[in-house]
C-alpha cells in the first residue's frame, strides 16, 4: 500500500536548500583545502597543484549554483519564461565530465520556467540512473508548450534507484520518510504535475528511457 507524500511548504524548501548545499559542499571544500596549501606550502609544485585545483573547484561550484538557479529557483516572476539555451548551458556545465556525455537535441525556444524546471530536473534523474557514468540522450517530442520529453541515459550498470517510480509519482517510500536525497525526484514528480505531465520509466539492459508526454 502506497502513502502520499505530505510535506509542507518549510519542509520541502529546507529540503531543497539541503539538497543543494550537498551538491556545493565538496568543490568549495577543495577550494578551501587548495588556499591551506598555498598558505603552507614553499614547494613550487604544491603551489602550482593548488592553483589548479582551486580553479577547477571555483569552476564546478560555478556550474552547479548557475544550474541549482533554474533547476530550483524561482527564476523571476510567476508567468516568466526561460531560454532552453540557457538551460542547455547550465546543464552541460552541471552534467558533462570525464565519465558523462550529454547529447541535447531540444530545439532553442522560450519555455515556461516551470517546464524547463522540470526539464532539468529530468536530467538529474537520468543521471541517477547511471552510477558509473555514461551518455545522457535528451530530446523534445511534440511541439509547442504541449511537447513532452524522452531521455535515454546508458552506461555500465544502467538501472532504476529503488523508490524512483514511487518518489516521481508522489507517494512516499518505505518508512514513510523524504530525505534531502529523496527530495529530488520527489520535486521532479511536484513539478511534472504542475505543468500537466506524466513521466514514464523503462529499463532495457544497459539502458533507462524516461518518457515525459502530456497526462
Amino acid at each position: 500500500m502506497t502513502t502520499a507524500i505530505d510535506l509542507d511548504k518549510l519542509d520541502l524548501a529546507a529540503l531543497l536548500c539541503s539538497r543543494v548545499c550537498h551538491d556545493v559542499i565538496s568543490p568549495v571544500g577543495a577550494i578551501v583545502n587548495g588556499l591551506e596549501v598555498l598558505e603552507d606550502e614553499d614547494d613550487p609544485s604544491m603551489k602550482a597543484f593548488a592553483l589548479d585545483l582551486i580553479a577547477k573547484s571555483a569552476k564546478q561550484a560555478s556550474a552547479r549554483l548557475q544550474f541549482a538557479r533554474l533547476a530550483f529557483g524561482a527564476a523571476g516572476s510567476a508567468g516568466a519564461q526561460i531560454d532552453t539555451g540557457d538551460a542547455e548551458n547550465v546543464a552541460r556545465g552541471f552534467i558533462q565530465d570525464d565519465r558523462t556525455s550529454l547529447e541535447w537535441t531540444v530545439p532553442r525556444a522560450l519555455l515556461p520556467k516551470n517546464k524547463v524546471k522540470l526539464l532539468l530536473n529530468l536530467l538529474l534523474v537520468a543521471v541517477s540512473t547511471i552510477p558509473r557514468g555514461g551518455r545522457i540522450a535528451l530530446s523534445a517530442t511534440g511541439e509547442g508548450e504541449a511537447g513532452g520529453f524522452q531521455l535515454r541515459s546508458e552506461g555500465s550498470h544502467a538501472r532504476i534507484p529503488p523508490h524512483l517510480a514511487d518518489l516521481l509519482a508522489g507517494n512516499a517510500p518505505d518508512g514513510g520518510m523524504v530525505d534531502a536525497h529523496a527530495i529530488q525526484p520527489h520535486y521532479t514528480g511536484l513539478l511534472a504535475r504542475a505543468t500537466g505531465f506524466a513521466i514514464r520509466l523503462s529499463h532495457e539492459g544497459d539502458a533507462v528511457a524516461i518518457t515525459v508526454e502530456t497526462a
